[in-house]
């Protein structure tokens, strides 16, 4: 009888969980069809491509708000088994509700295992598709960026003129050895720019004591000269940071690679702790909303819960923000930015399951 009510949790959590997946799966889907609408607008791109372009980008979506989603599946299982008073059906069996959250832990952690192991590797390669595709139409010069052990380089376009910029090393807000090649629509050289030293803070860089090679001369100037662009150093980052698109092997190598460029990688290490502790952070969501429906009134209306699972999931997610920033600026290590939040609320959960077989 146990297993078989073991088989029974098990399917009704998983199809609350599939249920709610889909739903916010076809929000996202259809939210993210208007901004690619609006931004091929003007292009003379096929019909077809916005909606190929949400669903290549709606699970990467999807995927950061699996936490909420698990947090309400948990939630929408107990009032389920409320509803219906299968609940009954533990006391019954001379169980308890530690064994009903423990069935509701472990189901969230292995979803967890399957989302590093399964559904990231696929949302990531979609998400990087999805890139490339939106850089082929950009409007912004945008056509290439690339990240190797030369350094940065880049394409843009301005003016009708034609850059290839590459970057040795970069330090917020500079590029550091930086030689431009200059085209025009063409693709003739019109001339070659080298700098030891870029400020890139706004689209307007700042050349100080440039080297201009042109017409077989080199030309040393004492001043500071601007260079037009689409990029500063917010653009910069945010084009080659976009995490998303990288598995976790990926982001190993970019890792290794910022290393010997001695470029930060704090940005990586967070990204990729989010990703790998996932399904401890799932399986103390579900504690933690088992808690709270099995210590709630039952006269309470189902909206009630609901409700409370959505304002407790919005609580934790700007925690999570808080502490991501407090260890993106320094303030506290990488580590700790991504762990002190899961702690504390284990602490939360663990003295809730001591009284939870009173209820």
């Amino acid at each position: 009888m146990v297993k078989t009510l073991d088989r029974y949790f098990i399917s009704l959590f998983f199809k609350k969980l599939m249920m709610l997946s889909i739903i916010f799966f076809s929000l996202s889907f259809t939210l993210t069809i208007f901004e690619e609408i609006t931004f091929l607008s003007e292009t003379t791109s096929s019909f077809y491509l916005p909606f190929m372009l949400a669903i290549f980008d709606a699970p990467t979506t999807l995927l950061e708000i699996f936490p909420f989603i698990i947090l309400i599946t948990a939630q929408l299982f107990f009032i389920d088994l409320i509803k219906k008073k299968e609940n009954e059906l533990i006391k019954i069996n001379n169980l308890n509700n530690l064994y009903l959250i423990k069935i509701l832990a472990s189901c969230s952690f292995f979803f967890g295992i399957i989302i590093i192991t399964v559904y990231y590797p696929i949302s990531s390669k979609l998400k990087f598709i999805y890139s490339d595709i939106k850089n082929v139409y950009s409007d912004d010069g945008k056509y290439l960026k690339h990240l190797n052990d030369n350094g940065i380089w880049i394409k843009d376009e301005f003016s009708n003129e034609i850059y290839i910029i590459n970057g040795a090393t970069k330090k917020d807000p500079f590029l550091e050895d930086v030689f431009i090649s200059k085209f025009n629509a063409d693709f003739d050289l019109i001339e070659n720019i080298f700098a030891k030293n870029i400020d890139i803070t706004n689209n307007k860089w700042l050349i100080k004591n440039p080297i201009i090679f042109k017409s077989n001369r080199q030309i040393s100037l004492d001043k500071t000269i601007v260079l037009n662009t689409h990029f500063n150093i917010d653009k910069i980052n945010s084009a080659f940071q976009n995490l998303n698109s990288f598995n976790l092997f990926e982001l190993i190598d970019i890792k290794n690679e910022n290393k010997l460029l001695g470029y930060s990688s704090q940005d990586i290490d967070l990204h990729f702790l989010k990703i790998i502790s996932l399904p401890i952070y799932f399986t103390i969501l579900v504690i933690i909303s088992s808690l709270i429906m099995l210590n709630i009134k039952r006269n309470k209306p189902y909206i009630f819960h609901v409700l409370l699972g959505i304002s407790l999931s919005v609580i934790i997610y700007y925690i999570n923000n808080i502490f991501n920033i407090f260890g993106l600026t320094n303030k506290i290590p990488i580590y700790l930015s991504i762990f002190f939040p899961m702690i504390f609320l284990g602490i939360i959960s663990t003295i809730g399951l001591i009284r939870i077989n009173e209820k």
